[in-house]
C-alpha cells in the first residue's frame, strides 16, 4: 500500500515517514502528495510569526493546550534555525512542548530552515498537506524568528498571528515593512514588561490612519499575553477561531485557499526550475569554463542566463516541467480535488 493511503487511514508512522521523505526531497514524494491532496482542505492553518525572542514557542505551546481543551486536534510545524555546519536543527520547540508528547490529538514536527529564507522551509507546505490529510482540525506553523520582510507564512496560513514584544526599541519601525501588513491577529507577548501599552497604542494609531484611507477596513484585534503564566491565551485563541469563522461566513476562506494553493504552485515551479537550470549550467560550465569566464568578466551573467533560457525554449519537452523534482520523468495521475474526504479523524 502506498504511503499516502496509509496516511489517509490514520497511520501516524506512515505520515512521519512521508514528512521525512518530503523534507529530504525524495523522488517518490511528488506522486505520494498528489495522491494525498484530495483528502485535504479541512484544516485551519494558523501561522505564528514574529521577531526572535518574542516567545513564539511558549505561546504556541499554550495555544495548543487551549485548542485541545476546546476539543480540537492540532498539528504543529515548528521551524527551527539550522546549523551552518550540519544543516540540522536543535529542535528547541519540541523541548518546550514536552507536555503534549503523550497526547494522541497533537502531532509536532520540527523542520530545519536549511538556509531557506522567509521564516519557513522548502518543505513546510508539504508537511502542512500531510497533517491536513491526517485529519487535524488545526495546523499551527511556528516560523523561525523573522525580520521586517520575511513574511512567507502569509502565503501558507489562513490566519496569521504576529507576535510582538516590548523592549526592542522603535517597535513600529521594526515591523512596518512586512509584519504589520500580514497580521490577522496582533499579540503583544511578555506584556508584564514595561512598554506593552505603548506598543498597543502605536498599533491602534497605525490602524486608525489606515482605516481613514480605506473604504472598507476592519480593525485587527490587538491582544496582550504573558505566555509563561497563561495570561491572555484564551482571548488569543478566541480571536484566531473567530477570524476563521468570519472567513467561512464571508467567502474569504475560499479566496485565501485559492491564493495559498496558487502560491504553492509557483513555489514548486520555482524550485523545480532552479534545479533544472542548475544542471544545465553545470553542463555548460564543464565544457566552456563559464565560471572562470564570469569571474574574469569575459562572460556576462545576463548572457549566460539568456543562453540557459534559450536552451530551455529549444528543448521544451525536456525543460523544467518535464519531470519530477529531481529531473526524472514521472507520470502524474490527475485527481478530482472535490473528492469527498474520507480521512480517519485522529483522537
Amino acid at each position: 500500500m502506498s504511503l499516502y493511503k496509509k496516511v489517509i487511514d490514520g497511520d501516524i508512522r506512515a505520515a512521519a515517514r512521508l514528512m521525512r521523505k518530503a523534507d529530504d526531497r525524495d523522488s517518490a514524494v511528488h506522486a505520494e502528495l498528489t495522491g494525498l491532496f484530495p483528502a485535504t482542505g479541512k484544516a485551519h492553518v494558523i501561522g505564528v510569526t514574529g521577531n526572535p525572542g518574542s516567545g513564539k514557542s511558549t505561546l504556541v505551546d499554550m495555544l495548543v493546550k487551549d485548542l485541545r481543551a476546546r476539543g480540537k486536534t492540532v498539528g504543529v510545524v515548528a521551524i527551527d534555525p539550522s546549523s551552518p555546519f550540519t544543516g540540522g536543527a536543535i529542535l528547541g520547540d519540541r523541548i518546550r512542548m514536552q507536555r503534549h508528547f503523550n497526547d494522541e490529538g497533537v502531532f509536532i514536527r520540527s523542520l530545519a530552515t536549511r538556509g531557506h529564507l522567509g521564516g519557513l522551509t522548502r518543505s513546510t507546505n508539504d508537511v502542512v498537506t500531510i497533517m491536513d490529510a491526517m485529519g487535524y482540525d488545526c495546523v499551527i506553523i511556528e516560523t523561525v524568528g523573522v525580520g521586517q520582510d520575511e513574511v512567507d507564512v502569509v502565503k501558507t496560513a489562513h490566519t496569521s498571528v504576529v507576535v510582538l514584544v516590548p523592549g526592542l526599541g522603535d517597535d513600529i519601525q521594526i515591523m512596518k515593512a512586512g509584519l504589520l501588513e500580514i497580521a490577522d491577529v496582533f499579540v503583544v507577548n511578555k506584556a508584564d514588561r514595561g512598554g506593552a501599552d505603548r506598543i498597543v497604542a502605536e498599533l491602534e494609531t497605525v490602524q486608525h490612519i489606515v482605516g481613514q484611507n480605506a473604504r472598507e477596513y476592519r480593525p485587527i484585534p490587538i491582544l496582550k499575553t504573558v505566555a509563561t503564566s497563561n495570561t491572555g491565551i484564551t482571548e488569543m485563541a478566541d480571536a484566531i477561531v473567530s477570524h476563521y469563522t468570519d472567513l467561512e461566513d464571508t467567502g474569504g476562506l475560499e479566496m485565501r485557499e485559492e491564493e495559498r494553493l496558487t502560491e504553492m504552485i509557483f513555489s514548486l515551479v520555482g524550485e523545480t526550475s532552479r534545479a533544472y537550470f542548475r544542471r544545465q549550467f553545470d553542463e555548460l560550465d564543464k565544457g566552456n569554463k563559464l565560471t572562470e569566464k564570469l569571474v574574469s568578466r569575459k562572460a556576462s551573467p545576463y548572457d549566460v542566463a539568456e543562453e540557459l533560457l534559450k536552451g530551455a525554449r529549444m528543448n521544451e519537452g525536456q525543460g523544467p516541467g518535464a519531470g519530477s523534482r529531481d529531473g526524472k520523468r514521472q507520470q502524474t495521475h490527475h485527481q478530482d480535488t472535490k473528492t469527498p474526504r474520507t480521512t480517519k479523524r485522529v483522537k
